[in-house]
């Protein structure tokens, strides 16, 4: 599928794999719509509209969809927004806080489906392309999903469900003609790892059998064009972690 001339909502764009995602679906001809919470610090990029909204907000979503939708056929959604608070099930300062994991599924699995349920609404009102195909949405897990760390039982548990959305909305869009798929990155470079030392940094480097290196933003970008672009991927989830197994911490 071809991004020049649609439109696209990308989620999380003022920072990290959002704007990356963002920047790279513009530079394809893409106009997007970049969501974020806060987008006063975003990157100004051409072919980018930042949109003050929260995925876990149904009117700020839709009425985001629908400003998408307005400059021209929606055809591309990407989902990054996402939070990580670490916490032990048990810990010295007693049980995990259950209001803070039920705010980590909100925002991480809730928002994405709200996300991918409205947009696909207005990508399924698009005129069809070959084959019937009118639009992709790929999400973003985590190899957390897979490999969750002591601490990650809220991450994990939001990514595990990326996951498991990613098959079902598959099929249930594919009448629309509208693939679903999603991208589970290992250790990314992102502005969350910045402020950590350049010895912690080179740690988790070193962990990574290959490349032996953090992996950066633009690498995300590229594989959610590539997905976009490939008309045969779907429901699938794809690891971007260099063979890396989480240890349990």
């Amino acid at each position: 599928m071809l991004l020049d001339d649609t439109s696209a909502i990308v989620t999380g764009a003022a920072s990290g794999l959002g704007a990356a995602t963002a920047a790279a679906l513009a530079g394809k001809g893409a106009h997007v719509i970049g969501l974020d919470r806060n987008v006063a610090d975003a990157p100004r990029l051409d072919g980018v509209t930042y949109v003050a909204a929260d995925v876990t907000d149904e009117e700020q979503v839709r009425a985001a969809v629908a400003r998408a939708a307005d400059s021209g056929p929606l055809r591309t959604v990407v989902n990054c927004a996402g939070i990580g608070p670490s916490a032990r099930i048990l810990g010295r300062n007693g049980v995990h806080d259950l209001r803070m994991y039920a705010h980590v599924i909100q925002v991480n699995l809730v928002g994405t489906f709200t996300v991918l349920a409205l947009a696909s609404e207005a990508i399924a009102r698009t005129e069809p392309l070959e084959h019937g195909q009118r639009g992709v949405i790929v999400n973003t897990a985590s190899i957390a999903a897979f490999d969750g760390q002591i601490g990650q039982a809220a991450y994990a548990s939001s990514k595990g469900g990326v996951v498991g959305l990613t098959l079902p909305a598959a099929r249930d869009l594919a009448q629309f003609g509208i693939r679903v798929n999603t991208v589970a990155p290992g250790i990314v470079d992102t502005p969350m790892l910045a402020t950590v030392s350049e010895e912690f940094r080179a740690g988790l480097a070193a962990g990574v059998p290959f490349p032996p290196r953090l992996a950066r933003p633009a690498e995300f970008a590229q594989l959610v064009v590539m997905i976009i672009a490939h008309d045969y991927i779907n429901g699938e989830t794809i690891r971007m972690d260099g063979a890396l197994r989480m240890a349990p911490r």
